[in-house]
């Protein structure tokens, strides 16, 4: 089971396009999106009518349910007075530029989208849900649309997370950093219980210092199993775009010119 999760699209069209395309180079089995898709770009509403033409599961993220709601409040956790001018002329610009229907769609979008698979060929097996292995996709966090869930967080602290949320697997952005943690569920001289973290990155407005878009193929294989870390392989596709177009589309508009920076040089 191969699967493609992707991410913080940010109005960034010139990304998602290029994103979209190499998944379908791909041919996953299923396309996730785990929200963002407006907010610090020029096209919102490209963006969001590209998800609906596809038909991609999408949830909310924080920008998302903002701007579904015409708040001026994008739950951004925004440290420097820089930043929270800079945010403040970009939530008002998206709102100024979403359409009706596009906020309207924004407000349906659900909170987390939760899949569970039972990938055994074992006979044994057949009619029970022994084997199943449960993702959850968030945002943020299981907890809150605008918690950060960065890769320095401390192993039981994440584990706690996982165990609240009953995942097996837990994807999510709103960092903009992608990483993978396996992570023991259970204390210290029990038999560990593997539960996986993957942080996709995002697609519109990557902050590792790689300028592509990021996104995530996450491929299951029958030997998953619940509380096992065998079976799950995650890799992070970095995609080339027209940064350059995106950025310069931000310096053409009302939005603060840091953004296009930004986009530049991945921070």
């Amino acid at each position: 089971m191969k699967i493609a999760l992707f991410s913080d699209i940010h109005a960034n069209l010139p990304a998602l396009d290029a994103v979209l395309a190499d998944i379908d180079r791909q041919k996953p089995d299923a396309v996730y999106c785990l929200g963002d898709l407006v907010g610090y770009n020029i096209w919102p509403n490209e963006v969001i009518a590209e998800i609906r033409r596809r038909n991609i599961p999408t949830i909310a993220g924080n920008y998302d349910f903002g701007i579904g709601r015409s708040s001026d409040d994008c739950g951004c956790a925004y440290k420097t007075d820089e930043e929270k001018a800079n945010g403040k002329v970009s939530i008002a610009y998206t709102n100024a530029t979403v359409g009706d229907a596009e906020r309207a769609y924004l407000r349906t979008l659900p909170a987390h989208i939760q899949v569970d698979f039972h990938l055994s060929n074992d006979p044994e097996h057949l009619w029970t849900n022994t084997e199943t292995v449960s993702l959850l996709l968030v945002h943020g966090s299981p907890r809150r649309v605008n918690e950060y869930l960065f890769e320095d967080r401390g192993d039981r602290s994440l584990a706690r997370v996982l165990e609240g949320a009953s995942a097996d697997i837990l994807c999510f952005g709103h960092t903009h950093k992608p990483y993978h943690k396996v992570v023991n569920a259970l204390g210290e001289g029990e038999t560990p219980y593997w539960r996986h973290a993957i942080n996709i990155g995002s697609v519109g407005k990557p902050k590792d210092g790689d300028p592509r878009a990021c996104y995530v193929l996450l491929t299951l294989s029958e030997t998953a199993r619940p509380g096992s870390a065998e079976g799950v392989s995650v890799e992070f596709v970095r995609v080339p775009y027209d940064v350059e177009r995106a950025a310069v589309a931000v310096e053409q508009s009302e939005l603060p010119d840091a953004y296009a920076q930004a986009l530049r040089l991945a921070k």
